[in-house]
């Protein structure tokens, strides 16, 4: 079975912006999972940490969705 996209972009912020994200609606938490989704199949440098080490990735991903839209 596939995880859910909100799953796995909660599961890469650190557990202080996890319980903030997780307070807001389920669309915002969606939006932000896209974006962070899109940040990781578009961002060449984040490939090149994928491959040395997925979690890093997801976190930089994660850090830099949570940047550009703060909640």
């Amino acid at each position: 079975m596939p995880i859910d996209t909100v799953e796995r972009f909660l599961a890469a912020l650190p557990p202080p912006d996890r319980e903030r994200i997780r307070k807001l609606p389920h669309a915002e938490q969606q939006g932000l999972a896209e974006a962070w989704e899109a940040e990781l199949r578009e961002d060449i440098d984040l490939d090149v940490l994928s491959e040395l080490s997925p979690p890093a990735a997801e976190h930089e991903a994660a850090a830099r969705v949570l940047h550009r839209r703060p909640v």
